[in-house]
């Protein structure tokens, strides 16, 4: 029979508690610091206040949480019965939370199979929901993984940023690409490529940035939920903000209604960790093929 299999995650997965907890997922928090106070992602601090802390030009940075924090986790699922863990982390290229989770790997009660996923956001929250289901259904950490990886190879994320300022600053987009973002005041479309933010397309307004990124999304969906698989088709969509609340709210509806075979709708606003690298305005969207 194969091992119960224990999912962890970390706090940019930006899953709800009712998720967390349906699926028993344990969750391992980033920090963000302003000015020189630390403050845990999700407990301590909202997007909001990075949002606001942003705006006044504070200092915002942020870190991974310690190798022993993944211990404190590891040793938790293990005393709680499971014989192996499954950890997934957002892309290594944007923090060392992977490295800090292989560290503590080495050390725990029970193997642990931790995996680089190349996402972020609910990217990676719908790679972790695979994996989770897969455990659930008695996989092996083999059938785990396997889950998680076909889920993210499947999923596409796309964005909008006021400004590629913030990314830039903290190291997450390269000066050129920054400048190239900002040239003759465009606006830029992003995506998430091989764990990396690439530049997709400039364009010239607001409006018509969010109007082009609706249209990628819609293409997206269409292919995704035209190869089939597992999931019939089905295709779920995340919508992600900072501080552009009802923007976000009219892109899902707009959503809602283009796109046939739509599975869950999340719109939400985004963790502090990214918040504080994508700054206010960000407006994303999670393509997640099942």
């Amino acid at each position: 029979m194969p091992p119960h299999v224990s999912i962890v995650t970390d706090s940019t997965a930006y899953l709800s508690p009712q998720a967390l907890t349906r699926h028993a997922i344990s969750l391992v928090p980033l920090t963000v610091v302003i000015d020189d106070e630390a403050f845990e992602e999700g407990t301590d601090i909202s997007a909001p206040a990075v949002a606001r802390a942003l705006q006044r030009r504070r200092p915002v940075t942020t870190s991974r949480p310690s190798p022993a924090e993944f211990t404190a986790a590891y040793e938790a699922a293990a005393a709680s019965g499971a014989q192996a863990i499954v950890s997934l982390h957002l892309s290594a290229d944007f923090s060392g939370t992977y490295d800090a989770a292989t560290v503590a790997a080495k050390e725990a009660p029970v193997p642990v199979r931790v995996v680089d996923t190349g996402m972020v956001a609910m990217a990676l929250g719908f790679t972790v929901l695979a994996a989770a289901e897969a455990a659930e259904a008695g996989g092996s950490p083999d059938d785990v993984v396997a889950a998680a990886e076909r889920r993210a190879a499947a999923t596409s994320a796309f964005f909008y940023v006021d400004t590629l300022d913030y990314l830039r600053r903290g190291g997450r987009i390269g000066a050129a690409q920054a400048l190239f973002g900002s040239a003759l005041a465009v606006k830029p479309l992003l995506r998430l490529a091989d764990g990396r933010i690439e530049l997709l397309e400039k364009v010239r307004t607001a409006s018509k940035a969010v109007t082009r990124l609706e249209e990628i999304v819609v293409e997206r969906a269409a292919a995704g939920a035209g190869t089939g698989g597992e999931g019939g088709g089905r295709v779920d969509l995340a919508v992600h903000h900072l501080a552009a609340g009802e923007r976000a709210a009219a892109l899902a509806e707009r959503l809602r209604s283009r796109v046939p075979g739509l599975g869950e709708l999340v719109v939400s606003e985004v963790g502090a960790v990214i918040g504080a690298h994508a700054g206010p305005g960000l407006l994303g969207v999670v393509v997640a093929p099942r």
